[in-house]
């Protein structure tokens, strides 16, 4: 069932593209069948599944030449992050049921990065699992540079150049390793049995783990997330966040871990106090958690706020995996599922639910906007979606960061305690963000005037998947030219309230999909645990748990 995850998202990706032009909400429809049917065979093929177990899907040969296969195979670690695309697939539908404009190529593209996403975290055949990685990647980069909204040509680009850069350096360490180990396969069971020199490993590991690290937002390489995410429709955010920058994580523990566990080993000397590659990453994911996280507390563009708390979050899953304990491991990728599921949730209420109907993100205008009682859906959405960021208990946030700060504790409580100080600094940005955006400290008492409104946010831009929302903001004709801000419904006397379109209800479905998911892992956490555990006792880190490391 699980091989139909890949199969049925990339059918209705052609489907889509049979559909006749203009009619939006067929594609809409279509797209959403897809990928609940997508989900189903996820949850489906999950439950069929044994922990502990990797179970083979579908293996044929593929280049009988170079012993390539098509093989798809899963464990405890892919089956979650299958779980996790399909529900960010659902929601990123459902919050955008509002796109008209080329509406059947932009959900086809949606799901052809689906389909390749899919594909990722079920191969078990490195070059397959490349090509995937490259299939996920080149729609996003239409979508960002066709729907997005501010400077959606530079993000695009940039997230482009970003991913084919780590790409080319992934690619670089598959092929050494497949020449190395012999020729014959580049199967990665058998490739993690085999016993790869010592300084063959300590050059390919970071190369491999780098290339892959990129894609999951590792600082110094994370400055493509903020723009990236920033330039994307709401959909797309949603992915990128959600599932996209997993694909990167995921690539650092299944590809670079496993196959070059020696690459951990230390180096024999000392550089600047480092004595490994742990050391190195280790640090470098502690800065990303806590640069993210300080760079999101000053930002002003509200959208930003939740990119750079991505960097940080990843920085967690990072700093997990470079624990290479059994405790951290599990934590780094019940991260993986909770982030994707939270981020998603926080890039719905900015991108969908506020920015498409005040078509600003600036704090200062949404202050003066009075939205919790204007979208008091949007504004208890994103506070719910807010403490569950923060690791409140009942989240899943709280189990997967606690478990990272516990294996980090074992492995350098120095860096545990910093990591500590990067949740503080999400609380404070946080809470900035949700008093600035929703609670302003007195209620609106008069709804500026729409010259006063249009001169804050002189130059922003309606993005193609905009609502019809009544926008205050100007727009330019199709010279060049802009006119004067466009006349906006005033609130009725004495109410204070702005006239905004209400949450639809695919937006209500999208946020309790989100939020139930959330909620359930976090209270009753080995729903995942019981997949994910069994995984680390496999034939495939034989190498770590030979070398010490686990």
């Amino acid at each position: 069932m699980l091989a139909w995850t890949i199969y049925i998202s990339f059918l209705g990706a052609a489907a889509l593209m049979l559909l006749p032009k203009g009619n939006a909400r067929a594609a809409r429809t279509v797209a959403l069948l897809m990928a609940v049917a997508g989900f189903v065979f996820a949850l489906g093929g999950t439950l069929q599944s044994k922990p502990g177990e990797i179970q083979t899907i579908a293996k044929v040969s593929w280049v009988s030449a170079l012993g390539l296969e098509f093989h798809l195979a899963a464990d405890g670690i892919s089956l979650t992050l299958v779980l996790l695309t399909g529900l960010a697939a659902i929601a990123g539908i459902l919050f955008s049921w509002n796109i008209e404009t080329r509406a059947k190529e932009f959900f086809a593209f949606y799901l052809a990065l689906i389909g390749g996403v899919y594909g990722v975290f079920l191969s078990f055949d490195l070059l397959l699992l490349f090509v995937f990685y490259e299939i996920a990647i080149i729609p996003k980069y239409f979508i960002i540079a066709i729907w997005g909204s501010t400077r959606r040509e530079y993000g695009a680009m940039k997230l482009a150049l970003y991913s084919f850069v780590g790409s080319a350096m992934v690619l670089i360490g598959l092929i050494a390793a497949y020449v190395v180990a012999g020729g014959h396969t580049m199967n990665v069971e058998e490739l993690a049995k085999f016993p790869f020199p010592q300084g063959f490993q300590m050059w390919a590991f970071p190369l491999v783990f780098v290339g892959f690290a990129i894609l999951a937002g590792l600082w110094p390489f994370h400055t493509w997330a903020p723009t990236g995410h920033v330039a994307a429709p709401t959909a797309a955010s949603m992915l990128l966040a959600g599932v996209v920058m997993k694909l990167g994580a995921y690539g650092c523990l299944r590809v670079a871990m496993t196959l070059f566990p020696h690459g951990l080993d230390p180096w024999g000397f000392s550089v600047l106090g480092f004595a490994s590659w742990r050391d190195v990453f280790s640090l470098l994911a502690v800065i990303g958690i806590v640069y993210g996280a300080m760079v999101a507390l000053v930002q002003k563009d509200f959208k930003f706020v939740i990119g750079y708390s991505s960097v940080s979050h990843m920085g967690f899953v990072l700093l997990g995996l470079m624990t290479l304990n059994l405790t951290g491991l599990h934590g780094a990728v019940l991260q993986m599922f909770s982030h994707g599921v939270i981020a998603g949730l926080l890039f719905a209420v900015v991108g969908r639910m506020v920015y498409d109907r005040t078509h600003t993100r600036q704090l200062a205008d949404l202050h003066q906007m009075n939205l919790n009682q204007v979208l008091p859906f949007a504004a208890v959405t994103f506070t719910i979606a807010g403490v569950a960021s923060m690791g409140l208990p009942g989240f899943s946030g709280f189990v997967a960061e606690l478990q990272v700060l516990i294996g980090a504790w074992d492995a350098s409580p120095t860096l545990a305690v910093v990591a500590g100080v990067g949740i503080l600094v999400g609380v404070a940005y946080t809470l900035r963000a949700l008093l600035q955006a929703f609670f302003p400290e007195r209620s609106l008492q008069a709804v500026p005037a729409p010259a006063e409104l249009g001169q804050s946010m002189r130059g922003v831009e309606r993005s193609p998947d905009a609502s019809s929302a009544v926008s205050p903001i100007p727009k330019k004709h199709a010279d060049g030219g802009v006119r004067a801000p466009e006349e906006f419904s005033l609130p009725a006397e004495g109410t204070g309230h702005l006239n905004l379109d209400p949450i639809s209800i695919p937006e209500r479905l999208g946020a309790v999909l989100l939020i139930g998911a959330s909620l359930l892992i976090g209270l009753y956490p080995r729903l995942l645990l019981d997949w994910i555990v069994p995984s680390f006792d496999s034939p495939l880190f034989e190498g770590l748990r030979k070398v010490g490391l686990m």
